[in-house]
């Protein structure tokens, strides 16, 4: 019997502004629209608490580092969409600053897999009108029911 491969353990960011309305914050790989708008997300380091790896995640994918967490909302298992290898995530909500800029492109450094990529950067209006990549927008209303995703494609 081949024995089953456990999960890779990750994390995600739901990365709250809090304005007239909430918002999220989302990102696009510039140059892949393929890659769909996204939420901060990756892999929990070999030592590393998902705390510590949800705030590194947002550090590297958008260079925000003021973002603070909230508390975790959901745990998710569901296999990678494009290996199929399995998956366990788990997702945070962080909370900013009102004054965390509306948008801006980071370029991500280092010798990692996403290293000289540049994700584009935004903050959006929650309820979302559309889901993001990979349904990543799922626990959303777990945060707040008004928060839930409406419909449509991927903003």
């Amino acid at each position: 019997m081949t024995p089953v491969p456990l999960p890779r353990t990750r994390v995600a960011a739901y990365v709250i502004r809090h304005r007239a309305a909430p918002e999220i914050l989302v990102f696009d790989h510039v140059g892949m629209p393929d890659a769909g708008t996204q939420i901060p997300a990756g892999g929990v380091r070999p030592g590393e608490g998902p705390q510590d790896a949800v705030l590194r995640e947002v550090a590297e994918e958008t260079g925000l580092l003021t973002a603070a967490v909230v508390r975790p909302i959901a745990v998710e298992d569901k296999p990678h969409p494009d290996t199929g290898a399995p998956r366990r995530t788990t997702f945070f909500l962080l909370q900013v600053a009102a004054d965390t800029p509306d948008a801006w492109v980071h370029h991500i450094r280092g010798d990692g897999a996403d290293a000289g990529l540049a994700f584009a950067c935004r903050f959006v209006p929650l309820p979302l009108d559309r889901p993001l990549a990979d349904a990543q927008d799922t626990w959303l209303g777990d945060v707040d029911p008004g928060f839930a995703t409406t419909t449509g494609e991927a903003p």
